[in-house]
């Protein structure tokens, strides 16, 4: 699977829409291992932009801070989950938490 974590600073960015970086964390789901990772620079922030841009990359995951709701439904429309309310932690470490079951969603940080 490729998980997708909006960056600011190199930790998870709270808010989305206006990240710096993305970083795409391709995991084994089964054996729980981080296979690699990479990073591109965010496209501009437009309403439906980054769900199709994140798709044609081949992510299937989404770990957010804070993220409207209009923008999580694209994202299942794109057949891309999401959870959202994460700390800001590196991509490494939130992927590992993720797949351990560790990481649950929290407060969204986005009220849009």
């Amino acid at each position: 699977m490729k998980i997708a974590i909006p960056l600011a600073g190199g930790q998870l960015s709270q808010h989305f829409g206006h990240c710096e970086q993305f970083a795409i964390v391709e995991a084994d789901e089964n054996s729980r291992e981080l296979l690699g990772s990479s990073l591109h620079d965010a496209p501009p922030h437009e309403p439906g932009v980054l769900p199709s841009w994140l798709a044609s990359l081949g992510v299937t995951m989404v770990i957010a801070g804070g993220m409207g709701q209009r923008a999580q439904n694209i994202f299942a429309a794109n057949g891309i989950g999401v959870l959202a309310g994460a700390p800001a932690d590196s991509p490494d470490a939130l992927v590992a938490a993720y797949l351990d079951g560790k990481l649950q969603p929290g407060i969204n940080a986005c009220d849009h």
